[in-house]
């Protein structure tokens, strides 16, 4: 059984920690292709590892919170822009 939440697992249970999901601002309507792989391009050319999952209309990628940082930059660099930050 799998997981998305850390308040799910309890802190004698085995798991990684220290996550933080990105929301892609969709509905993105299911006939279009390369959302997700045109958001993760520049994560991967900058060796950023991702833990990417899709609903029916959105994409959500986590990443590492050691990460952010470098992500954003890489992000920023390619074009792709925050709309804001939601508590949690």
């Amino acid at each position: 059984m799998s997981f998305l939440s850390e308040e799910a697992v309890p802190e004698e249970v085995a798991a990684e920690r220290g996550w933080i999901a990105v929301k892609l601002e969709g509905p993105f309507p299911f006939s279009m292709t390369g959302v997700l792989a045109f958001f993760v391009q520049p994560l991967a050319e900058s060796r950023i590892p991702v833990f990417a999952f899709s609903t029916y209309d959105t994409d959500y990628v986590l990443l590492k919170l050691e990460n952010v940082e470098q992500a954003e930059a890489a992000l920023n660099a390619a074009g792709h822009i925050q709309l804001g930050k939601e508590a949690g």
